[in-house]
């Protein structure tokens, strides 16, 4: 044991003395491979917003975190020389000389970002373990390394001269380091892997990285992995710790108004129902108004008519007079059971997730529930956002969405990002969340037959509207 911790710490001293001698260089180096070095910031800053507290462990010379966007910004690294060096160059920027194994910041982040450092730790559980302090219930972590198989590469690549000689470092695989984050109390919700040519060859590189780099099989050969996790814990005591408002948009749909009001169970501290009537051809708003009179003594009801045309804008709207801490939204053909909603309530309450779609492909639906079309396109477009978002997605157009309200307004602060393209708000909500790093969960449910109008949605017309607007979100997404 004695022996080991001996070794231990001289592998320290290397790493320690390695960076202290590459200090005062390690600007215009990295300037000279800044190809490489800013594709790692651009995507971190991708999830990264203005308003966020940003921590870096390993900043270096601090060229990551002096360019990514947050509020309130710290970096740490065991490098003397290089924490100077960051000073120097970022003075806005808080940089404190601390060891990654003996974190003392008596604050919490919302973004910790770990770029190629793990390499250079001997315990990588430990250091996981020292974030925990760090972190509040939303907080992120992304944990960028190198891919082990270009490990052969990179040797040979410092053999030639065209990459500096480094210490000896851990090379893991993508298993290991989720392996060790959940070891560590952390659940990884993403990974996601990027660049396929680290130098830069006039339009060869752009074509590698841009696009082929995102191919399936292929992509796995990229040098670079990220690994995003939150913290592994419950919110204590969420059974009542949030209120609900319940958006129920209704387009003729005159014949369940009354059974979404009476249907629906008890959760939370408190529910607000919001029905929006949309430009409906039946008695629809005169329903809504007298059941809203009926009932104003047992339901906290709003009503309100929609200022535009689509679901997106019902929505909208309902959510714009919101005031609950959880936003859910509830289709009024009730095809998703009121009697669900508890499970999505629990879902994001508990921590489990950040944003909690509806999937209605999972358990056998009833026979007419959904035609054999509806079915395929449904498969299809599972695949397509399991893809975009690189992340198993099973269900994209289930109507029951459930997001915080705080969340649902940074994302109206992020949607200049895509713009208003999404008639629907299905996946204005879904590429928004993702855009905001939030943890997306698939609550499974039984999905019911109409027992009363007909269906609002065209297959062939809004199913090529739906290709045209992933086709433009895949730019958004994924070609970054």
């Amino acid at each position: 044991m004695q022996e080991s911790g001996q070794l231990l710490n001289q592998e320290k001293f290397v790493h320690l003395d390695y960076f202290e001698r590459i200090a005062s260089s390690q600007v215009s180096y990295r300037r000279k491979k800044k190809y490489y070095w800013d594709e790692i910031t651009h995507y971190c800053n991708y999830f990264s917003h203005e308003d966020l507290s940003v921590l870096e462990v390993g900043c270096g010379t601090g060229e990551l975190l002096g360019q990514i966007r947050g509020e309130r910004k710290t970096g740490i690294d065991f490098s003397e020389g290089m924490i100077r060096v960051a000073r120097e160059q970022f003075p806005d920027v808080r940089f404190e000389l601390m060891t990654a194994q003996e974190i003392h910041l008596n604050e919490t982040y919302d973004l910790i970002i770990l770029s190629n450092l793990i390499g250079y730790i001997d315990d990588v559980q430990a250091l996981f373990e020292q974030l925990r302090p760090l972190c509040h219930d939303r907080t992120k972590i992304i944990v960028n390394y190198y891919n082990f198989l270009w490990e052969p590469f990179l040797k040979f690549s410092e053999w030639l001269g065209l990459k500096r000689k480094t210490p000896r470092q851990n090379w893991l695989s993508r298993m290991d380091v989720d392996n060790l984050l959940n070891l560590a109390g952390f659940d990884v919700y993403r990974n996601s892997l990027r660049m396929l040519c680290p130098f830069y060859i006039p339009l060869i590189s752009t074509f590698l990285n841009k696009y082929v780099a995102k191919l399936p099989i292929i992509r796995h050969l990229s040098i670079n992995q990220y690994s995003f996790a939150k913290p592994l814990k419950e919110v204590e005591q969420w059974e009542n710790r949030f209120s609900t408002s319940i958006v129920i948009p209704a387009r003729n749909e005159s014949g369940n108004i009354e059974n979404a009001l009476l249907r629906m169970p008890k959760f939370g501290k408190h529910q607000e129902i919001i029905f929006v009537e949309g430009n409906s051809t039946d008695d629809t708003w005169a329903t809504i108004q007298r059941i809203a009179e009926q009932y104003k003594d047992q339901f906290d009801i709003k009503i309100l008519q929609q200022d535009g045309k689509g679901k997106g804008n019902a929505v909208r709207n309902g959510f714009a007079v919101a005031t609950g801490d959880i936003l859910m939204i509830l289709d009024a053909d009730l095809t998703v059971p009121p009697e669900d909603l508890p499970k999505f309530y629990n879902a994001i309450a508990s921590g489990k997730g950040d944003f909690v779609n509806g999937s209605r492909l999972v358990y056998p639906m009833e026979k007419k529930a959904m035609r054999f079309l509806n079915l395929l396109g449904n498969k299809f477009f599972s695949l397509l956002f399991s893809w975009l978002l690189d992340r198993p997605f099973k269900d994209t157009l289930c109507g029951t969405k459930v997001i915080f309200r705080t969340d649902y307004y940074r994302l109206i602060e992020n949607r200049k990002f895509f713009g208003d393209f999404d008639p629907f708000g299905d996946f204005d909500l879904i590429f928004g969340a993702f855009k905001l790093n939030l943890k997306i969960v698939e609550v499974p449910i039984r999905y019911r037959e109409r027992t009363y109008g007909d269906t609002n949605i065209s297959r062939f017309k809004h199913g090529f509207i739906l290709l045209q607007m992933c086709a433009f979100a895949a730019r958004k997404l994924k070609f970054i």
